[in-house]
């Protein structure tokens, strides 16, 4: 998604768009959930106890992975925007109840939000790590800069070619926010490199979000 200045109705010179929500929930349990006795009424469940503590499912619509402990505590990845979190939690509840699995008033808190972009510049990273405060960058280790922007509070992985991953805010209007400033910092401080100095720095998408 390229996000447009309203006013002028000019694009933006930088794109963005939500790539993973994280949500947990919480909900009012009379005992322990029974996650074998879930995971064998559901064929797109998963409980390994040895390897993992909680019960993994997945569902498509919308397109989610739950992960359930037998506490009542729960925590969705996957998702695309914040609103899709109760629409996920109320299909979960009912195939719980249909289980015989008795929960009730679950409680839903954003967590995290991970955003992608491009910012459309060539960024000097070696001089980006000294301007920037809280900036960190070790080409050897990863070739991304690590930028802990401090308002709004956010992480982001900034690469050479311009690519951006964010990361650490809970709503999609703070990570807009955060990468319009992070776009007049990169002008401010002059860290923009010509076509002719650009570095090689590739962005594989699913290995840097996995990566925060």
């Amino acid at each position: 998604m390229r996000i447009l200045n309203e006013e002028s109705n000019v694009k933006a010179p930088y794109d963005f768009a939500v790539e993973n929500v994280v949500a947990t929930v919480t909900i009012k349990i009379p005992e322990r959930i029974n996650l074998p006795a879930l995971a064998k009424e559901y064929i797109d469940s998963e409980y390994n106890p040895e390897r993992f503590p909680g019960l993994i499912m997945r569902i498509e619509n919308p397109k989610a992975t739950i992960l359930i402990f037998s506490t009542g505590r729960m925590v969705i990845t996957g998702m695309r925007r914040a609103e899709e979190a109760e629409p996920v939690v109320d299909k979960v509840i009912k195939r719980m109840k249909k289980a015989k699995i008795n929960v009730s008033d679950p409680q839903i808190i954003i967590q995290n939000i991970v955003a992608s972009g491009h910012l459309h510049k060539n960024i000097d990273l070696n001089k980006a790590a000294v301007l920037f405060e809280s900036a960190m960058y070790e080409p050897e280790v990863f070739p991304g800069l690590i930028y802990r922007m401090r308002e709004p509070r956010t992480v982001f992985l900034i690469f050479s070619t311009g690519r951006i991953v964010c990361t650490g805010v809970r709503t999609k209007e703070l990570a807009e926010a955060a990468v319009i400033k992070l776009a007049k910092e990169i002008e401010e401080f002059g860290v923009i490199m010509d076509e002719s100095e650009k570095e090689t720095g590739e962005f594989n998408e699913e290995e840097d979000l996995e990566f925060i």
